[in-house]
């Protein structure tokens, strides 16, 4: 078992994303992170979709994903093939922050991007390893909430949305 990343073409349609994702519940397939966005291209939106099985299975669901209508291209890379990222939000209570929690912050070049009189955010962008490791820390902080993108992700070959779409 592997962790890959799935990358969708399409236009948006109402319902293309209950089509793929459909695709995955059938097969019993978990989908660990799913972010949708427009792409550089006017009308044209990519997917992007982390699953960790093998590489049989993720042939399998690009190959059957390829099939929905609408869909213009679905490929898939394992981790090394891919630069990605991730952004969490971390909401911790004000009368928590002291010394200790700034060099927390400052080690794990987190940011304080909103405070508020009863609590200050802060964001962290990286690998879910890394905001995971933030995530257990601030635990201890009286953390009061906590939210987490999906992988954001480009592929590292030289191929573009264009190479699709002609």
């Amino acid at each position: 078992m592997k962790r890959y990343t799935i990358f969708v073409i399409t236009e948006n349609f109402i319902g293309i994303l209950n089509r793929i994702t459909i695709i995955f519940t059938r097969r019993g397939i978990n989908i660990d992170a799913l972010t949708a966005s427009e792409s550089r291209v006017d009308g044209i939106h990519r997917i992007t979709i982390e699953v960790t099985t093998s590489e049989d299975m993720v042939i399998q669901l690009v190959n059957q994903i390829e099939k929905v209508i609408d869909v213009i291209k679905a490929f898939y890379h394992e981790d090394e093939g891919v630069v990605y990222q991730e952004i969490a939000l971390y909401k911790i209570p004000v009368t928590r922050l002291d010394g200790g929690l700034e060099k927390i912050i400052r080690q794990h070049n987190a940011k304080i991007i909103a405070a508020e009189p009863q609590f200050v955010v802060l964001e962290l962008s990286g690998h879910k390893e890394q905001t995971q490791e933030l995530l257990e820390i601030l635990k201890g902080y009286g953390l009061l909430e906590f939210a987490r993108s999906g992988r954001v992700a480009v592929a590292k070959r030289m191929v573009t949305i264009d190479d699709y779409i002609k």
